[in-house]
């Protein structure tokens, strides 16, 4: 199976091309970027095409990440992943962005909870915690800091994602075990290659996982009343 996966829910734009069963890609770029991932996507996109015989034509798959992750930035990876699997025939799978991350820390004889953490901003973090076996101890979701080490328990933890050090400082604090592992402000483009071939189409649906809502609000009291 050949998978293109496509990340553009946090700070960088990222697509790469991967043939399962192998560990390293066929074809990868990154662009690190808060802003500026519509423009930056299609052209990468095509890059990578032309680097693998067949180009888009060859793949068999599309995996894309939904989140958690910037509203614009999830739509326009989204958008694009379907309107590829729509041209080429192919299924189209969503991976969580907290997925991604953990992925990483589940494999090999690793001691303590895998932990995924983003920072959300304002005092909170996007986070998703499994323990060793596969246990989910706590589900993706938003919460502060506080309740994170609360419900972490007693620990050890290994933590990855752009709010690892707070939330390791935090757990430190509390006199928690705590390792950090990757820091970035995205997750490895392979990992969401490698779970995107693992998902079944019919359950990992290509659409934005939203765990909180928009900053941006409607303003009620400016409302014109129709008439």
């Amino acid at each position: 199976m050949r998978v293109l996966a496509i990340d553009t829910a946090l700070g960088a734009c990222s697509a790469c091309i991967v043939q399962a069963g192998e560990t390293v890609p066929l074809a990868a770029e990154t662009i690190p970027m808060e802003r500026g991932h519509a423009e930056a996507l299609m052209p990468l996109l095509d890059r990578l095409s032309a680097q693998v015989d067949g180009g888009f034509e060859s793949l068999d798959r599309v995996a894309v990440t939904v989140g958690p992750g910037s509203y614009t930035g999830l739509r326009v990876g989204i958008s694009a992943a379907r309107g590829i699997g729509l041209a080429a025939g192919i299924p189209v799978v969503g991976v969580a962005t907290l997925s991604a991350y953990l992925a990483p820390l589940m494999v090999g004889d690793r001691r303590g909870l895998c932990t995924a953490a983003i920072d959300a901003k304002h005092g909170h973090l996007y986070i998703q915690a499994v323990a060793p076996g596969g246990r989910a101890i706590i589900p993706p979701g938003l919460m502060t800091y506080r309740d994170a080490i609360r419900l972490l328990g007693s620990g050890p933890i290994i933590v990855s994602g752009s709010a690892a050090p707070m939330l390791a400082a935090e757990a430190r604090m509390q006199g928690v075990e705590a390792h950090i592992g990757d820091v970035s402000g995205f997750a490895d483009i392979a990992w969401v290659a490698r779970l995107g071939a693992l998902a079944d189409p019919a359950q990992a649906l290509p659409k934005p996982l939203y765990l909180r809502d928009p900053d941006a609000k409607p303003q009620d009291g400016a409302r014109i009343a129709r008439q």
